[in-house]
């Protein structure tokens, strides 16, 4: 039902609009109170200005404060902006002159460490033996007496002694030793863990001890249920090729190592349109370290080699292609930048890694000449371990994405990346962290390698890390690439093939 209300006039019409709207004395209470307040502009200037000297208090304090954890907070930050070519003026710009200068004098100190250290692996040049001085003795003559032959002198035995066949071995007898081949080659592995891996898959030994092939490495897997000695969780196993993949990871960190225990399988591959000119300006184009990998007869494992000219060919700072390669490089026995010396000065000591045909690496300087028995090598930076000394400390401070190659006491090729920059949760890590990582695999020689987006570990087809870029799944185009070969790869069918 609606309901009609009709307002009279008159007295009946007032006492309406009073209730409605109150009385005179409400209504005028009632616009003031809705009135428009007035501005203060002296107000809204201090709270603008007490904002701006609390900003500038605090630039103060974290850009000449000598507290230790804000101190390594600062002194990561100017690392990190240094280390890039793009964003240096974040550092140079925004912070003190002096206070950039003061972490530049440190890293130059640090740097000077790499001075005049090379391998050697216990290996000294033999002394040089003095001249033989002209003797004033006379020499003892021959004494030429007839012997008379001894009495009763047994006859010599000519007839010549067949060898013994040797002795047929058993089933069980073979599979013990292939067994302990293989403990012995994978000596990482924790006995606990490995058993009780082999008791829940027994098909892991249906190719036999040196057929052994585990691989939970990849990107979207979890790792297996083995763990190494040192608490590492085992990733991948690879008996052919004799690789073993670990977890490495830490607070806000992670990355995978390889470890290659065949040095003569390793060689340093190019990407296919690399630079061959003098100058590193020059054309050229990169490719991916997968794409590298490739690119070797019987490439399976890879990391990155050498840094790049980040340059554009219109001049644009972080956009390289990869092809213009900084410093030396020796790809089985061709030489690229042979003229080519990267900057040397100040905290910038670019170092040469060197593979010799006796399957070792050596750590020489840039200045030094190629030695004679070199077969591959790169220039980069800085020298990690050389013959078993750490070099690095606050040195490269800044936490990113990193990629690191050495080699053990054991020969043992070590291949370290760690992710960064948010790929996996993982901010990446410090130089220094690297050294320390490969220094408890027994690492006696070391150099970092080009990391960033450029950083990453290829194996059998699939990548292992995750770009720091999270654009590319592949990683940057670069010029060059550390290559582990399969076992066999020369022969009609590789090892690796058969993964």
């Amino acid at each position: 039902m609606c309901r009609v209300i009709i307002l009279k006039s008159g007295r009946n019409c007032k006492m309406s609009q009073m209730k409605l709207f109150g009385s005179r004395r409400s209504a005028a209470r009632l616009a003031k109170t809705r009135a428009p307040k007035k501005k203060k502009p002296l107000k809204k200037l201090a709270i603008f200005l007490t904002v701006i000297l609390c900003l500038e208090g605090l630039y103060f304090f974290a850009a000449y404060t000598t507290i230790p954890f804000v101190a390594q907070l600062r002194d990561t930050y100017i690392n990190t902006a240094l280390a890039t070519m793009r964003h240096q003026w974040l550092a140079t710009r925004l912070l003190p002159k002096s206070v950039v200068q003061d972490v530049i004098d440190r890293n130059t100190a640090a740097a000077a460490r790499l001075d005049g250290k090379t391998s050697s692996w216990g290996k000294t040049d033999p002394e040089t033996p003095a001249p033989d001085e002209p003797s004033t003795d006379v020499p003892e003559q021959p004494d030429t007496t007839p012997t008379q032959p001894e009495e009763n002198t047994r006859p010599i035995d000519t007839e010549v002694q067949e060898p013994e066949p040797p002795k047929e071995l058993t089933p069980e007898e073979i599979e013990a030793q292939e067994k302990a081949a293989f403990e012995e080659l994978f000596w990482e592995l924790d006995p606990e863990t490995w058993q009780a891996y082999l008791t829940e898959h027994p098909e892991t030994l249906d190719n036999g001890w040196s057929g052994i092939y585990i691989n939970e490495a990849g990107l979207n897997d979890n790792g297996t249920s083995i763990y190494t000695t040192q608490g590492e969780q085992v990733l991948a196993i690879d008996a052919p090729n004799k690789i073993l993949f670990v977890r490495v990871k830490g607070s806000g960190w992670r990355g995978v190592l390889a470890i290659a225990k065949d040095p003569s399988l390793l060689c340093i591959g190019t990407s296919a349109n690399i630079s061959q000119g003098t100058d590193p300006f020059s054309k050229g184009s990169g490719q991916t370290v997968g794409e590298i990998v490739q690119n070797v007869e019987g490439g399976i494992l890879g990391i990155t080699a050498s840094g790049f000219i980040d340059v554009s060919p219109n001049g644009v700072l972080g956009q390289g292609n990869g092809g213009r390669l900084a410093g030396y490089c020796m790809s089985q026995g061709t030489e690229y930048n042979v003229d080519y010396h990267a900057t040397n000065s100040g905290w910038h000591k670019f170092s040469r890694m060197e593979l010799h045909d006796d399957n070792l690496m050596y750590i020489k300087a840039t200045t030094d000449p190629i030695s004679e028995n070199c077969t591959d090598a790169f220039e980069f930076e800085p020298a990690m371990i050389v013959d078993g000394e750490v070099l690095v400390n606050e040195w490269w401070s800044e936490l990113n994405p990193r990629s690191c190659i050495g080699q053990s006491d054991k020969y043992e090729i070590l291949m370290l990346v760690i992710e960064g920059r948010g790929a996996s949760g993982s901010w990446g890590t410090d130089i220094a962290h690297c050294a320390e990582i490969l220094k408890n695999h027994n690492c006696e020689q070391a150099i970092n390698v080009d990391g960033g987006a450029s950083g990453m570990m290829w194996y059998n087809g699939e990548y292992l890390t995750r770009c720091a870029n999270g654009v590319s799944s592949d990683g940057r185009p670069v010029p060059n690439a550390c290559v582990y070969r399969a076992a066999g790869y020369d022969s009609d069918t590789p090892s690796g093939d058969t993964q």
